[in-house]
C-alpha cells in the first residue's frame, strides 16, 4: 500500500523527531493513504515559511510487518478515539506504548468541535456525530523506531 507525508524536503530515512506542537496521535511520524492531504499540507506550510517548494514524500507500507507491531486501528470516529486525540492534544503528560496508530485526522476544520467538547458545551456523543458529518481523512503515525521500518521510501514529489 502507498502512503504519503507532506514536508519542506524529500524525506528518505524518516526518523522519530520530538514534535513542536501537541499532535493527535502523540510524537512520531505522520503520514497518509491521501496524496491530496499531503499535498494540502505542504502547500500550506510552504505559504506559512514562505518558501517555493516541497515535497510529497511517497512510500510503500509493508503490511506483512504490521502483524509484528503493537497497533491501535480507529475506523472511523468514536468515544475511544475522542478520548485518545484529546489526551494526545492537551496532556503534555500522556504516552502510549502503541507502535503505530491509525484513525481519522482531527484536523484543525474539526478541531473546534473538540473544544466544544473539552469545554464542556458537548458532550461526546454530539462530538462524534458531529464529526462523523465530515469527510475525515486518515492518516498513519508510526511512534517507534520498530514501526519505521515497515515503510520503505519510494519517490518524493516535489511541489511548487
Amino acid at each position: 500500500m502507498r502512503i504519503y507525508h507532506g514536508s519542506l524536503e524529500v524525506v528518505e530515512h524518516p526518523l522519530i523527531l520530538p514534535p513542536q506542537r501537541t499532535l493527535d496521535y502523540g510524537q512520531g511520524f505522520y503520514t497518509t493513504t491521501s496524496e491530496r492531504q499531503s499535498k494540502e499540507w505542504v502547500e500550506r506550510r510552504m505559504h506559512e515559511k514562505h518558501t517555493s517548494c516541497g515535497y510529497v514524500n511517497i512510500y510503500e507500507l509493508d503490511e506483512e510487518k504490521l502483524c509484528e507491531l503493537k497497533c491501535l486501528i480507529f475506523e472511523e470516529p468514536n468515544e475511544e478515539w475522542a478520548e485518545f486525540v484529546m489526551a494526545n492534544r492537551t496532556r503534555m503528560d500522556f504516552a502510549h506504548d502503541y507502535d503505530i496508530v491509525y484513525g481519522p485526522v482531527a484536523n484543525d476544520r474539526v478541531y473546534l468541535q473538540f473544544g466544544l467538547y473539552e469545554a464542556g458545551a458537548i458532550s461526546v456523543e454530539t462530538l462524534i456525530r458531529e464529526l462523523k458529518t465530515y469527510k475525515l481523512v486518515d492518516q498513519y503515525l508510526f511512534h517507534t523506531n520498530k514501526a519505521l521500518t515497515a515503510l520503505h521510501f519510494v519517490e518524493a514529489t516535489k511541489i511548487g
